[in-house]
């Protein structure tokens, strides 16, 4: 952290072929129907070059309300894996509505001495946010196992498979810049102009709830960011609000440019009732803020995902169509086998 509070990355170490990547039960729970997606998943992750075990708390059935454990037991797995030194990634199985319960409960001193990807949208986005702030742990907002590796990508067509299992293994083991993210045809241009800014963001109620609890990201922080944000169910309205409420906090007026993912079985928009589009809400917040914003970006809910990594600088530039990452997302061993 710096003196006034804003988080400096801390990057992960690459992995390398044949690490050992752990997925677990982070919120939500396995339904016994998406069983075989996640053997899917864990074929996928073993096509790109590692070793997958299931944590524990991921058993097909096993649910505690809307959760797959007791929020204490989620954390207390989550922290063993943290402080496993073979465990050298954590993929979250799924989303779902169970991170805020233990947020407080993460061992956040086994981040800070041995940082490890963690990946996944949508619930997982609280804690990317939260420990960014806590940390400075670069989180990586990229597909979830069970709904994204072994279910949206294995309907994607193949070359788009192929790419981004490229995009995903570079992510993890490279220790280069990526560069330009792959374009869709589903990029807009919502507002033109360049922006250069750490990327900050998630499934936006999940940001604005981050910045109700006791973790909250400085505003701080915010200054000089490129703002992703996506959302999923819901009512158009809803987007028009969560929106306001970082206009009111000042979050508006700090950030250089904003990303907007394609929206996900949202209501309301592009409706026959003469609902807005999802770019007039967006601008209708932003008012006169002259920031680029560029909009429909392939991340989120609607999948398969583009990783977002939380906390890495990047550049945009709305009119072409680019996003590109400026730095890497992990960083390599030294030569004692520590990350440098």
């Amino acid at each position: 952290m710096t003196r006034a509070g804003t988080p400096q990355p801390l990057r992960p170490r690459a992995l390398a072929p044949g690490d050992l990547v752990v997925i677990a039960s982070l919120s939500g729970p396995l339904h016994d129907r998406y069983a075989p997606d996640l053997a899917r998943a864990v074929a996928e992750l073993e096509r790109t070059g590692f070793r997958v075990r299931l944590a524990p708390l991921l058993e097909a059935g096993r649910q505690h309300w809307w959760s797959a454990a007791r929020p204490a037991e989620i954390a207390g797995e989550l922290n063993a894996l943290l402080r496993d030194p073979e465990v050298r990634a954590i993929i979250a199985h799924d989303g779902g509505q169970t991170a805020l319960g233990y947020l407080d409960l993460i061992d956040v001193e086994a981040i800070t001495a041995d940082p490890k990807p963690i990946l996944g949208y949508s619930d997982i986005s609280l804690l990317h946010l939260v420990l960014y702030a806590r940390t400075g742990l670069v989180g990586f907002h990229a597909d979830l196992a069970t709904p994204g590796f072994g279910g949206h990508w294995q309907s994607a067509p193949a070359a788009r498979r192929a790419e981004l299992r490229k995009l995903y293994s570079t992510l993890l083991t490279g220790t280069e810049p990526i560069g330009e993210l792959p374009t869709g045809p589903s990029w807009e241009c919502w507002r033109p102009g360049r922006a250069e800014g750490r990327l900050i963001g998630g499934v936006i109620n999940r940001i604005v709830l981050a910045q109700a609890t006791a973790y909250a990201l400085p505003l701080e922080a915010f200054d000089g960011a490129v703002l992703f944000w996506e959302e999923t169910g819901g009512h158009a309205s809803h987007l028009w609000s969560y929106l306001q409420v970082m206009r009111h906090r000042g979050i508006l007026d700090r950030i250089s440019g904003m990303v907007v993912g394609v929206p996900h079985a949202v209501g309301g928009l592009d409706t026959p009732e003469a609902s807005p589009t999802l770019a007039e809400i967006v601008l209708d917040v932003l008012g006169d803020r002259d920031i680029p914003v560029l909009g429909n970006v392939e991340f989120g809910h609607a999948g398969p995902n583009l990783p977002m990594p939380v906390g890495i600088r990047v550049a945009l530039d709305a009119r072409r169509r680019s996003l590109s990452l400026l730095e890497p997302a992990v960083r390599p061993l030294t030569a004692t086998g520590t990350a440098g």
